[in-house]
């Protein structure tokens, strides 16, 4: 099969299990094969009576969907540089007021934005993310995200294979530490729509190309930093262009505090009040909530997602570090609410949020087996998908496009198997994927993604990172020098 492109004809792949769909959920097929032709899958099971032109045989792998990543990271780890370095407002992570004066600018050059798009879908790839709605940090942009980064980025994902839902990032308000410590929102509501406007041209311009790998999406900036006239245009364009909303909720302290006292409700209830719940709307993180009189509003914002139908995205992960998790994932998805799987932050990998997903979902729900690994697999895969609206994609079946991974269970790192899907949730990672095929095209084969250079991506990568480790302190409350900002977990002896 040729790397890179559709190849014409049928062709099968084999492995060790196959995950197959049937009857709205997953299944196990022992010695599988699945068989796809002109992007779509027509035949999974044992024995295709048919012939094909070629095979990939993958004698101890697991054939799986792609993963769906609902909050894919798509710049640099700026997550690693909060790891221990906080209160975040010392740190960098919240705009000083005297860099606000001087005028916020750009860290990153064209070129770098474009570099930074390219080398995030290709990790992703090599993690198993087939479809991908990127986000990543506007904490060092003027403002917001662009038509012509995200034009690149459109061009990255067709070039690689990778399908994106792609819209630029807009926001209202930006946070800020006065000289007293004191951290508040900067509002500019006319910056705030003429980048909802710049979306919304991206959105109709780009829809549909690639051949449909390239859709679009609406994605504008944390909550609280969104004016209410900003949201209720958001909501219309949304529907009108009938693409995808996403938009982080419940996911911080200070956003539902601010929601609150700006305007009396939670981040959940005032966005049902401006009309911007529905089908397509995708809330990362659904992990923090105000109290009203002492009560906290979690079932009043739960009946109001499931009456809309709206999507939570759990992005395990990032909200470990942070330390949050969503609070009981298995009850919730048993009472209605849909949750997909978000990765959000530096390693792309869907496994490791699928494992902690697991373990953190236990503790909160202080159980030894709910929830299971089937449910974080079908979080990951099919209803992801449908939280797209797309029943064709997170599931091997006919009719389905074909886009599927090999994960090698052929090593000793792997650890001892029972159930595939087990030892993914205990032993696996990214980096067992081996193999990807998106839209019936050969993406990765053997870890190579042709015209991908791992080795030299990586050095331009830690280079462009470094470069904006310079700046950090332009930007940083107090302007300290890199070396306060960031400090060494152990005292370190540097080389003479």
């Amino acid at each position: 099969m040729s790397l890179g492109r559709r190849d014409a004809g049928r062709t099968l792949v084999s492995g060790r299990w196959v995950v197959g769909h049937q009857d709205g959920r997953h299944l196990l097929i022992e010695r599988g094969e699945v068989v796809f032709e002109d992007g779509a899958i027509v035949f999974v099971g044992h024995a295709f009576p048919g012939e094909v032109a070629r095979r990939i045989d993958r004698p101890d792998a697991l054939i799986a969907p792609g993963f769906v990543d609902l909050d894919a990271v798509s710049d640099l780890d700026t997550a690693v540089l909060s790891l221990d370095n906080t209160p975040s407002w010392r740190k960098g992570r919240v705009w000083p007021q005297s860099y606000v004066a001087r005028g916020p600018y750009e860290m990153y050059s064209p070129d770098e934005l474009a570099f930074q798009k390219r080398y995030a879908f290709a990790q992703l790839l090599r993690n198993g993310v087939t479809t991908a709605l990127p986000i990543a940090s506007l904490f060092y942009r003027q403002w917001g995200e662009t038509y012509g980064e995200f034009a690149a980025a459109a061009q990255a994902a067709e070039e690689l294979g990778l399908r994106v839902y792609l819209g630029p990032a807009y926001r209202s308000g930006h946070t800020i530490v006065d000289e007293a410590g004191t951290v508040s929102l900067l509002i500019d509501e006319a910056r705030g729509l003429a980048g909802l406007d710049e979306a919304v041209r991206f959105c109709r311009d780009m829809e549909g190309r690639a051949g449909g790998l390239v859709r679009t999406m609406l994605a504008p900036d944390r909550i609280e930093g969104c004016t209410p006239e900003l949201l209720r245009r958001t909501a219309e364009a949304a529907r009108a262009l009938d693409v995808p909303l996403r938009l982080h909720c419940h996911q911080s302290r200070f956003e539902v505090d601010e929601v609150a006292k700006r305007h009396g409700l939670s981040p959940t209830g005032w966005l049902a009040s401006l009309g911007l719940l529905g089908p397509r709307v995708l809330l990362p993180h659904f992990t923090d909530f105000p109290a009203f009189d002492g009560v906290s509003t979690r079932e009043r914002d739960l009946a109001t997602l499931l009456e809309a139908d709206a999507t939570v995205v759990h992005c395990p992960v990032v909200m470990a570090r942070n330390g949050a998790a969503l609070d009981h994932l298995s009850d919730l998805r048993e009472r209605g609410l849909r949750i997909g799987l978000g990765t959000d932050t530096w390693p792309p990998d869907m496994i490791l949020n699928m494992q902690v997903g697991l373990m953190l979902g236990r503790v909160m729900a202080r159980s030894v087996s709910r929830p299971s690994s089937a449910e974080m697999f079908d979080a990951a895969t099919w209803i992801g998908a449908d939280a797209l609206g797309r029943p064709d994609l997170g599931r091997l079946m006919p009719g389905a496009r074909a886009d599927l991974i090999a994960i090698d269970f052929g090593h000793d790192g792997i650890g001892q198997v029972i159930d595939p899907i087990q030892t993914l949730m205990q032993s696996s990672c990214g980096r067992d994927v081996t193999d990807v095929i998106v839209d019936g095209r050969l993406v990765m084969e053997g870890r190579i993604l042709p015209g991908f250079d791992a080795a030299a991506a990586h050095r331009q990568a830690q280079a462009q990172f470094d470069g904006l480790i310079a700046r950090y302190p332009d930007r940083t409350f107090g302007h300290p020098p890199v070396s306060e900002i960031f400090t060494p977990t152990y005292p370190l002896r540097r080389a003479p």
